[in-house]
């Protein structure tokens, strides 16, 4: 993605100071949801806007910092956050971080976005709490399970406006050339590492990649043909897991959208996933979907996928799948809803 022009549609002459208050960021904690928030406060930044991000959690940097253009202030640094409420034209908050900005958003008169990363109750009830000026959903299906609350709870109160921003990844940064090994990015139970342990012990002569997550217990098989990869840099996935990768897995009991598949599709790596409402949406027509129980299935479809003429149909679609899933318009939209609320 090029950088949004500050003269783009609904933009602002007047730099805004964006704050946002989340548990954890890059480059020492690399999940999908602080991911998605760091590619959507880029083009913030690009836009001529200054970006700050407060952490809530104490982590190992004790000074200040910038990553891709955003200033990073740890909870180590002692600097008061309430100050930079009061300085901020626009507050933004996700996950365990929303309770706590929404009452400083409602005692200094800031307009709040809160970011949906799932569909759990909780999340919902925080974005209703009350005083959210923009709720972001990062699917059509969690816009609807909102809508389901919504309806579910009448007292609730709505945000006052909400915005559909899938989970933007600039294609070019992850594009290589696939690999050899079948993958798992974050090899915790909900995300399927007895999967692939299965899937290693019945494939003996097949290379597995178990790449170590950001959160959870991590199912590592000692076994030979498994290369357990330690916690990888967003910005080094491509060289160190997708360049790697024939085929990622996401046998995921649960995801939203599934960030690291649309990642994969950037270099037309086939991905084989359990049909979540997430990824069934997030994939589309290019996923190859098995219920994460058919441990015969997903070996089956390994198997498949062997076969030169298979594997390039699949590649294909994936690629096809990339490039339909462009971020520029979600971001635009998104920079004109930021600057709209600071009017």
């Amino acid at each position: 993605m090029g950088a949004v022009p500050a003269s783009a549609p609904g933009g602002t002459a007047k730099p805004l100071k964006v704050v946002a208050r989340v548990h954890a960021m890059p480059p020492e904690h690399n999940a999908g949801a602080e991911h998605m928030l760091v590619s959507m406060l880029r083009p913030l930044v690009e836009r001529g806007h200054d970006v700050q991000v407060w952490l809530s959690r104490y982590g190992k940097a004790h000074q200040e910092y910038e990553y891709r253009g955003i200033k990073v202030v740890p909870l180590e640094s002692r600097l008061d956050f309430p100050s930079a409420v009061r300085h901020a034209d626009v507050l933004l908050a996700h996950l365990e971080t929303v309770p706590s900005t929404a009452s400083l958003a409602r005692g200094y008169g800031k307009p709040l976005i809160v970011v949906c990363h799932n569909t759990h109750r909780p999340t919902f009830r925080d974005a209703a709490a009350g005083g959210t000026a923009l709720a972001v959903y990062n699917s059509r299906w969690m816009e609807r399970e909102a809508e389901v609350f919504f309806a579910e709870y009448p007292k609730a109160i709505r945000p006052a406006k909400s915005l559909i921003v899938r989970p933007p990844v600039f294609a070019g940064e992850y594009s290589t050339k696939p690999g050899k090994a079948i993958t798992l990015i974050n090899c915790n139970p909900e995300k399927g590492g007895k999967v692939l342990k299965a899937l290693a012990e019945r494939m003996p002569d097949q290379q597995f990649l178990a790449v170590k997550g950001a959160y959870g217990e991590q199912i590592l098989p000692d076994l030979p043909n498994v290369e357990v990869v330690e916690h990888v840099r967003g910005e080094d996935m491509r060289e160190q897991v997708y360049a790697r990768t024939r085929v990622l897995l996401m046998p995921s009991s649960y995801e939203s959208w599934g960030r690291a598949g649309v990642e994969a599709m950037a270099s037309g790596i086939p991905v084989l996933a359990h049909p979540t409402p997430g990824l069934c949406e997030s994939l589309g027509e290019a996923g190859i979907f098995v219920d994460r129980q058919d441990v015969d299935g997903y070996e089956a479809v390994l198997r498949k996928l062997q076969a030169p003429a298979e594997y390039r149909l699949a590649s294909k679609r994936a690629k096809a799948r990339s490039v339909e899933l462009d971020p520029s318009a979600d971001l635009a939209a998104w920079c004109s809803a930021v600057e709209s609320l600071a009017r």
